[in-house]
């Protein structure tokens, strides 16, 4: 299965180590994962993919806010109503699980279906929850 792992981290970075691991730990499945940095690139080829994963953390440790370009990459990328996904959120801060709940709020609003939402703690326990899609 090809999957889009929307990386959102809450500044210009090159993709945490979180995302890379969850995107190894889909690789080991057998499933083609692409990661999909927010800050550099569009949302306008999420469509082609099967299975979209957005993996984002909270903006601060005392805030349940995410970065404001997920909106505009969700929104960017037309067609994804009915396409599952997943939400993932990295722990950090005392609001981490409202920062989920906004991102799987923001996604649905694009008509996206998240059937799968985790809140990550570090690079391995990231591995196996990218084993656990598609399985």
């Amino acid at each position: 299965m090809r999957i889009g792992i929307v990386s959102a981290p809450p500044q210009r970075m090159a993709p945490p180590d979180y995302v890379l691991s969850l995107a190894k730990g889909m690789e080991s499945m057998g499933h083609r994962a692409d990661v999909i940095d927010m800050w550099t690139e569009d949302g306008f080829k999420l469509p082609a993919y099967e299975y979209i994963a957005v993996v984002s953390e909270p903006v601060s440790f005392f805030s349940g806010k995410l970065p404001v370009n997920i909106a505009k990459i969700l929104s960017a990328g037309s067609s994804l109503g009915g396409k599952k996904s997943a939400a993932f959120i990295k722990k950090a801060g005392l609001f981490s699980g409202r920062a989920l709940s906004n991102l799987m709020r923001a996604m649905e609003k694009e008509g996206m279906v998240v059937n799968w939402s985790d809140i990550l703690f570090n690079p391995p326990h990231a591995e196996a929850m990218g084993k656990h899609i598609g399985a």
